[in-house]
Order: C-alpha cells, then structure tokens, then sequence
C-alpha cells in the first residue's frame, strides 16, 4: 500500500525535475520488491551544470518538505549524482553515463 507521504514525496521529486528541465524522468515502482528504497527515479541533464542545478533545486524543493541531510554523491563530476531522498532515490545522469549504466533495465529484472 502507497501511503500518502510516499506518493507525495514522488511528486515533488518529479515536479522538480520537471521544472528543472530534466529529460526523460523515469520512475522504477520497487515498492515491496526492495529493502533498498520504494521508488527509484531517474533523469537526464544535458550538462554537468545542468545536472547540478537539477539537484540542487531538488535539495531545496525536499527541504521545503522537511526533509534533512540530503546529501548529494558525485556533484564533482556531475555525469551521474544520486540524491537518496528515504523512500525515493534520485538518480540524475548526462546522457551518455545513463546509456552506459542503464539502471532502468537493470531494475527492471526485479
């Protein structure tokens, strides 16, 4: 069962995404499948700026939520960052690090 804090958490993080202009969003339901998270959602940036920008106004939309120590991974490279928001783990890549790791083919053996 969704409970409403989960499916509210999926919207900001998509929200957000959306008005970063991140590309090709994606959401991968692992709810009941794994301990890791419920939902995984991935996007694309078209740059390492652009990815870093995503994040960060995702960090903030989160914060707005109450959401603490949200600690990004991989902003120095910025070609893939993940965001481990709790039940939704955000993974935004540049295009070519999402075509070489094809996390949603990899999830969706589950």
């Amino acid at each position: 069962m969704v409970t409403k804090r989960q499916l509210g958490l999926s919207q900001v993080i998509e929200k957000s995404l959306e008005d970063s202009k991140a590309q090709n969003i994606a959401m991968i339901d692992l709810l009941n499948k794994s301990s890791l998270c419920d939902y995984i959602m991935i996007a694309t940036g078209t740059s390492s700026r652009h990815v870093n920008s995503i994040v960060t106004n995702l960090q903030k939309s989160l914060k707005n939520l109450g959401l603490k120590g949200l600690l990004p991974e991989g902003s120095e490279s910025a070609s893939w960052v993940v965001l481990d928001a709790g039940d939704v783990i955000v993974h935004v890549f540049q295009e070519e690090a999402r075509d070489r790791y094809k996390l949603e083919e990899l999830w969706a053996e589950r």
